[in-house]
């Protein structure tokens, strides 16, 4: 399997799209960039993915792990995807104990 999508962790919280596409599009075409969010607030979670349009470019932007963007280290690796049926967002609140009469 071709991997072309990057995991991009411990990003600043002030960092965008644009900061990201400047960092990375020295390594090749960049099909998308999606800096994660929290939905109530909007504010960054502080990771984003980048999908390049050739598995090469990607391989090649791993050099970037622990170059600093912004004054932060960043963490790139290969994405993998998620196990597991969490669909995120808020836990459930746990249902009262049944009274046993």
């Amino acid at each position: 399997m071709q991997q072309n999508k990057l995991f991009i962790g411990n990003l600043p919280f002030s960092s965008d799209e644009s900061d990201l596409q400047q960092a990375f599009e020295q390594f090749g075409e960049i099909d998308e960039i999606r800096v994660i969010t929290d939905r109530e607030t909007g504010r960054s979670r502080g990771f984003a993915f980048i999908t390049f349009a050739e598995s090469d470019s990607a391989n090649s932007a791993l050099t970037m792990d622990g170059k600093e963007l912004n004054g932060r280290p960043l963490r790139v690796s290969f994405a993998t995807e998620r196990s597991g049926g969490k669909s995120g967002g808020k836990p459930r609140k746990p249902s009262p104990p049944k009274n046993s009469a």
